[in-house]
């Protein structure tokens, strides 16, 4: 959530915010009654109850017509203190209601617009000319299943459409991606992690996940626990109602999860292969840092992104992604879109969101700064940030089509082949 100060000095602010995102900016002046609702009938109280506090003193040092107007004025405060009570409850909790509807506000610099309104960064590497080598690309399934590496007819007989297998070398990329992630993210400075895949409710709506993405979310009604779409909602729950003292920032982890989305709205998109999946596994990045650090942090993690998939030997793109596109909790975000080869398009592979102090605030995570004079420090909300470092199952589609060879193999890049035997492709199975 953002700041509530920040909304009252400045709510044209917030307004373009939503305006951009193309959200209610109606909901900003709800807010903004709701919030002065609440601080009203907070002062009422106090008022209220301070009057009582001395009609308490004065009635035992009462007599006569004195005291009975002193209990008959102390029977009406009682009501009036219970019925004030009541109202500041209410706007308290119409005011937070409201606030966790409200997104986090963009970055200044963050294109404006939908899907299609993003701007390039930069693109490293060039798509290779399967034309002028001779020969039509396969499409990752037919790869896949020339490799026996993937099975989705029998995903879907056991799971139903958008479930898959990963077979014999393919379950063996799997494991050589995620361990030569993970290795890269520990020699970063990342400390490793493996997270639980279901979450209580507060987690999930901590990081923003059952606003607009709730269509996304798998729920289980018998245990009101949520499947996670990724592991950033267990790591940004993971210091919940914690202080960290500054110097022990920046926090930063790399977790590895499976993760589950019901792809709600995708009916008809990507139906082919493993691209959009309703289960997948991931390694993700996360960092706790001072807020005036998040900008500097965003670019490290895409830094980090950058030389992974520069290691995988991908052709690729990153792109600042535009205002209507951004989840809830980011302010700004960057994805990294490899080349996709069959579908002549870059696709995303990567992203990193800087979600300044949204989620912090949510999940109560603050940060304690050093104290002057032995007096205890300040304590104030921090910044929270995630970047996707392997989704494995788009990273697999990306080097199957990239690495390609006309007899069906597919050359591996020198990171993966310490985890894979040191073997230098992947072969076509017999029959």
């Amino acid at each position: 959530m953002i700041d509530l100060r920040l909304l009252r000095e400045d709510p044209d602010r917030v307004r373009a915010s939503q305006r951009a995102r193309g959200e209610d900016v109606e909901l900003v002046d709800s807010l903004l009654s709701a919030d002065e609702r609440r601080r009203s009938s907070s002062a009422r109280f106090d008022e209220l109850r301070a009057e009582q506090k001395q009609l308490g003193k004065r009635v035992p040092k009462a007599s006569g017509d004195e005291k009975a107007e002193l209990l008959q004025r102390a029977g009406q405060l009682s009501s009036e203190v219970k019925a004030a009570d009541a109202e500041r409850d209410a706007a308290e909790e119409e005011t937070q209601r409201l606030l966790l509807r409200l997104a986090n506000l963009v970055h200044p610099e963050v294109p404006v617009g939908g899907e299609e309104d993003y701007t390039v960064r930069e693109t490293i590497g060039v798509p290779r000319d399967f034309a002028a080598e001779g020969f039509e690309p396969r499409d990752h399934l037919e790869l896949g299943q020339l490799l026996g590496a993937i099975d989705v007819e029998r995903g879907a007989k056991v799971s139903g459409s958008r479930f898959y297998f990963l077979t014999g070398v393919g379950a063996q990329l799997e494991l050589a991606l995620v361990n030569a992630a993970i290795n890269r993210a520990s020699e970063a400075g990342l400390t490793p992690m493996l997270t639980p895949a279901l979450v209580k409710p507060e987690t999930m709506a901590g990081t923003g996940f059952l606003g607009q993405a709730a269509q996304d979310v798998y729920h289980l009604d018998k245990d009101d626990l949520y499947l996670v779409g990724t592991s950033e909602v267990a790591l940004a729950g993971y210091h919940m109602d914690e202080i960290i003292d500054a110097d022990r920032l920046p926090l930063r982890y790399a977790a590895f999860s499976p993760c589950f989305r019901r792809e709600a709205g995708s009916y008809g998109k990507d139906t082919r292969g493993i691209f959009r999946v309703h289960q997948f596994d991931k390694v993700e990045m996360f960092s706790y840092v001072a807020p005036e650090e998040s900008e500097a942090e965003h670019l490290r993690l895409l830094e980090w992104e950058k030389e992974w998939l520069s290691a995988l030997e991908l052709p690729f793109q990153v792109i600042d992604v535009a205002t209507g596109d951004l989840g809830a909790s980011a302010a700004r975000k960057y994805d990294c879109e490899a080349w996709i080869p069959t579908q002549g398009k870059f696709r995303e592979l990567t992203s990193t969101s800087d979600c300044t102090e949204f989620q912090s605030r949510r999940l109560s995570i603050r940060m304690r700064e050093p104290s002057e004079g032995g007096g205890a420090g300040k304590v104030r909300p921090l910044a929270t940030l995630n970047g996707t470092l392997c989704a494995v199952p788009r990273t697999i589609i990306a080097l199957l089509e990239n690495h390609q060879r006309a007899d069906g193999s597919v050359w591996l890049p020198p990171v993966l082949r310490p985890y894979l035997g040191g073997r230098e492709a992947l072969e076509p199975v017999a029959g």
